[in-house]
């Protein structure tokens, strides 16, 4: 490829000082790619303008939205390079029909996310909130009242077992529990290396000690988790919600929650975010919370970073990148049109 092309960086990727918030080397990695010049946005808007990436090639982009109109009159852009895999504040159908590849992080999110499912597990089985609220007030005396609870012989269910959920089962395989999953995408053979049972929804819901989501928001998943699914689950059991907050239906998580239906959950993701205050789930003592962020570790953020400048050097090859999501726009005329300059030697 002749020339350089312009790689633009959404503002949020960047602190109150335009220094790029972001663990490890971050820009000096573009050092060794001078065939790119980037450019930071001047600001952070909820969703991208057509403004904002006029002129670039790619864009690296994390938690703006992207709607048609982000992409009007725009016959330069090539590439999207998103840092996470939880896409659906992005229109890919109007990146398609633009000619835009939409390239996201799978790599990046898999171990960090699945740290984050464990890691609710042994806080909510070990009581560890409970211990540290005691610990601080002088409660001393009351230990006796928070005993946590052994995992070995309890069963670990993942609704969803792709990149993350897959990656959770690795982790647990120490633990010694029965492991149990969900998932109409995957086969048995796809999961027999970390020893999960394929099993219909309604049988994971009953049998589990601890339920996992581990599925992408979409009108397929949207409240997947209600009323109906959380009254199947045991009075001793917990929710882990790390995915979207919408993928279970909040109002019946709370009932539940209040009621007994459930013993507690590990809660990342809400159905309103930053969520409201004065949620009731903020309040309960059987409830793990984070803000939409225990994955986000010095781990992922170097891994994304470096995943997205990867994707970047294979287009300036000519070469397709990989975790492409939207492969259908290789065969779409705007693309082609505009991945001839990449192909030139």
């Amino acid at each position: 490829m002749d020339g350089k092309i312009t790689l633009g960086i959404t503002r949020d990727l960047f602190d109150a000082d335009g220094k790029l918030d972001i663990p490890g080397p971050g820009l000096e990695l573009l050092n060794a790619m001078p065939e790119i010049e980037y450019r930071m946005f001047e600001q952070f808007l909820p969703e991208v303008t057509a403004e904002q990436i006029q002129g670039c090639d790619m864009v690296i982009s994390a938690a703006a939205r992207w709607t048609a109109q982000s992409l009007v009159g725009n016959d330069q852009l090539i590439a999207l390079l998103y840092t996470g895999v939880g896409y659906d504040h992005i229109d890919v159908k109007a990146l398609t029909d633009a000619g835009v590849l939409f390239c996201f992080a799978p790599d990046a999110v898999r171990r960090p996310m699945a740290c984050t499912v464990i890691t609710f597990i042994l806080a909510l089985a070990m009581k560890l909130m409970a211990k540290d609220r005691i610990t601080r007030q002088g409660r001393w005396e009351e230990q006796n009242d928070f005993r946590g609870e052994g995992l070995m012989g309890k069963t670990l269910g993942s609704i969803g077992v792709g990149n993350i959920g897959h990656e959770v089962f690795v982790l647990a395989q120490p633990f010694g529990m029965r492991h149990l999953g969900c998932d109409p995408y995957i086969t048995q053979a796809d999961v027999d290396d970390v020893g999960v049972q394929l099993v219909d929804m309604n049988t994971l819901l009953a049998e589990s000690d601890f339920v996992s989501i581990s599925v992408p928001l979409n009108e397929e998943t949207r409240h997947l988790v209600g009323e109906q699914e959380l009254h199947k689950m045991k009075s001793t059991a917990y929710l882990i919600s790390t995915s979207r907050g919408s993928v279970v239906d909040e109002a019946a998580l709370i009932q539940a929650l209040q009621e007994g239906w459930i013993r507690g959950a590990g809660i990342d993701v809400f159905e309103q975010e930053p969520v409201d205050p004065d949620n009731p789930i903020l309040g309960m003592d059987n409830v793990v919370v984070a803000p939409h962020s225990l994955g986000h570790t010095d781990e992922y953020y170097r891994l994304a970073w470096s995943g997205k400048l990867r994707q970047a050097a294979q287009i300036l090859r000519g070469e397709i990148p990989d975790s492409l999501v939207n492969t259908e726009v290789l065969e779409t005329p705007a693309f082609q049109a505009k991945f001839k300059k990449f192909q030139t030697p």
